[in-house]
């Protein structure tokens, strides 16, 4: 008698039963896997929207929620765009750009996107009382701290499109113009020079923002006051985004900016991170406790078909003895069939874990997630000693069977 052929036979001749242990094993691997996934990749798209995005300060409807930084202006909450003017005009020291935006629903050839109205710097110098902003003339004002004097023009970067991936502002954009994120260029099929129709209206795609892992890749991006007028929206604007030049900046701003405006809420990156943190982590801690649950049905049913397996095989464990088998043959031909099933859960919840990550990752929070072998590892030894464990005592009971008894009974 070899016992991998043992093993094999009992699987295949009673699928069903294993197949629900089997499936409840896999499930919490699965919500394990996939939690903790997009928890791992949330927290470095958080790492990487810090660095890259620095000291950063939102202004905001009274009545907004905030989750994301790159999705404050998706809660279809307006203010008066005349509070640009009003934080221009303040001359608050330490604001280095400010970027009104707002946010519509539109569609392009049947196809729904998501239309950002922008406000270049080209419209910021237009206005000769706007000059006192830092981005546009040296810093002024004895509380200006760290931040360095800036050109009174823009730097020769931000003449460039691109420049809105990365610094989040651009200098020159037409009435017509569009520029298109990464992903919803691809959806679109569109390059740059086609024409697009939006709100009714025909617009030249100026530039393809590079890929930046955010929501900024499905986005449209247009002249602010091109979708104020065509959205019949009116002069107002769902965010302001403020570039502060230092953090030691960015944290003093706070007051002035709620003084200035008090009918608004005034928060920076640093409070969204943290709110993100909170979130990452009881996600985090939520996976461990479906995790536990769902091991331990699975641990329980894996019990429940390992004793009524016995119950009904008593007579040919009982035959198996009588020809040579031995009480440890019996026992490892048991918890063998347990650790195959623990090992097939780890690997089938860690397969499903990651599709359903890298579904739900990108869908409910813009994170792109990757596999995590180390999750694997994670998932199969759980699994595997759930399994065994549960399988234990119906081990040692069929060891137990005494061969002459059950022929006795019979």
């Amino acid at each position: 008698m070899q016992l991998k052929s043992m093993i094999w036979k009992e699987l295949w001749q009673r699928p069903t039963p294993m197949l629900t242990s089997l499936l409840a094993v896999t499930l919490g691997v699965t919500a394990l896997v996939a939690i903790q996934n997009i928890t791992v990749f949330s927290e470095r798209k958080i790492a990487g929207d810090m660095e890259s995005l620095g000291a950063n300060v939102l202004v905001l409807p009274p009545n907004v929620s905030l989750q994301d930084y790159y999705s404050a202006d998706m809660h279809g909450h307006t203010m008066p765009e005349s509070y640009v003017s009003q934080l221009a005009l303040a001359r608050l020291a330490g604001v280095e750009n400010l970027a009104p935006k707002l946010c519509v629903a539109a569609d392009v050839d049947s196809i729904p996107v998501t239309l950002t109205g922008i406000l270049p710097r080209s419209e910021f110098q237009a206005k000769s009382a706007w000059q006192g902003l830092g981005m546009l003339t040296n810093a002024v004002g004895t509380d200006a701290g760290c931040c360095a004097p800036k050109a009174s023009v823009p730097s020769a970067g931000d003449n460039d499109p691109d420049s809105l991936a990365t610094n989040r502002t651009i200098d020159e954009l037409g009435d017509r113009d569009v520029i298109l994120g990464r992903d919803i260029a691809t959806q679109l099929g569109a390059s740059v020079g086609d024409k697009l129709p939006l709100l009714g209206e025909e617009f030249k795609v100026l530039t393809i923002l590079p890929a930046t892992g955010t929501i900024d890749d499905g986005r449209v991006f247009a002249h602010l006051h091109s979708v104020q007028d065509l959205s019949e929206a009116g002069p107002v604007v769902n965010v302001i985004e403020i570039m502060a030049c230092c953090e030691e900046a960015a944290g003093g701003l706070i007051g002035k900016l709620s003084a200035e405006l008090p009918d608004t809420r005034v928060i920076t990156i640093a409070q969204v991170v943290e709110t993100q943190i909170a979130v990452n982590g009881l996600m985090s801690r939520l996976s461990w406790v479906f995790f536990s649950i769902l091991l331990l049905v699975g641990g329980a049913s894996i019990a429940s078909v390992m004793y009524a397996n016995v119950t009904e095989r008593r007579k040919e464990i009982g035959t198996l003895m009588a020809l040579g088998a031995t009480r440890g043959f019996v026992t490892k031909m048991f918890l063998g069939k347990a650790t195959l099933l623990g090992l097939a859960g780890g690997v089938g919840g860690f397969a499903a874990g990651t599709i359903l990550a890298a579904i739900l990752g990108p869908q409910l929070l813009g994170v792109h997630v990757q596999p995590m072998p180390s999750l694997l590892g994670v998932g199969m030894a759980t699994a595997t000693v759930v399994a065994v464990l549960a399988s234990l005592l119906p081990a040692r009971r069929a060891a137990g069977v005494d061969p002459c008894l059950v022929f006795n009974d019979a």
